[in-house]
């Protein structure tokens, strides 16, 4: 069965798929779902736990246990949160816990937006639009330490781009689910970009998509 009107937005951390996601959620009257904070959920609950994010049985446990609301704690998009998040997302038990959970949030009357690094290729397959957004290393490392100390965090840049990298490799190189772009997936390099250049581009990308059914 094909899904509902799908905007599948894939793509590295710090690339801007986040809030490109959301503003074209906004745009078009879609629903919006990050679901990496599924994924951050789950490492926040592992840390404060105890427990080993790199234990996958645990791990699958305490993604079977996620609700909603464990959703709403700010903390979830903060750096740390983000590096335990690509540690437990690396195991199969805890993709497979969390796949219904997107799937369902994707059935949503009028369609939805969803963000995340396996949505064209795992949870949404026929989405009628796949955008895989990405940039440098280097771009994405700067814009993650320039955010941090904006929130008066001192940071070493140098740092940010090796965790970039490691992180990278982790969600490339997983076995279940890697992050890669679909077959059919735009790419949106947003290395050169600002947000509303980004923001333009994946309009026109969605608009020459094949059209929303009512």
């Amino acid at each position: 069965m094909t899904d509902p009107y799908v905007i599948a937005i894939d793509g590295p951390a710090a690339a801007g798929k986040g809030t490109l996601a959301k503003r074209l959620a906004e745009h078009y009257g879609l629903g919006y779902l990050d679901t990496g904070l599924l994924y951050r959920a789950v490492g926040r609950l592992a840390r404060e736990r105890g427990v080993d994010p790199d234990d996958a049985e645990a791990a699958g446990r305490l993604a079977r246990e996620l609700v909603p609301s464990h959703l709403d704690d700010g903390s979830l998009r903060g750096h740390e949160a983000g590096e335990w998040a690509s540690r437990v997302a690396a195991h199969p038990s805890v993709r497979t816990a969390l796949t219904d959970f997107q799937r369902d949030f994707a059935r949503r009357p009028g369609g939805a937006v969803l963000d995340g690094r396996d949505i064209g290729t795992v949870i949404c397959p026929q989405a009628p639009v796949k955008i895989f957004v990405t940039a440098s290393a280097e771009v994405r490392a700067r814009r993650r330490t320039d955010e941090l100390l904006a929130k008066g965090r001192g940071v070493d840049y140098a740092q940010i781009l090796d965790e970039v990298r490691q992180r990278d490799a982790r969600d490339s190189g997983r076995s279940t689910a890697p992050l890669r772009p679909a077959s059919d997936a735009r790419l949106l390099d947003t290395s050169d970009l600002d947000i509303e250049a980004a923001f333009r581009a994946a309009c026109a990308i969605v608009d020459a998509s094949p059209p929303r059914i009512p």
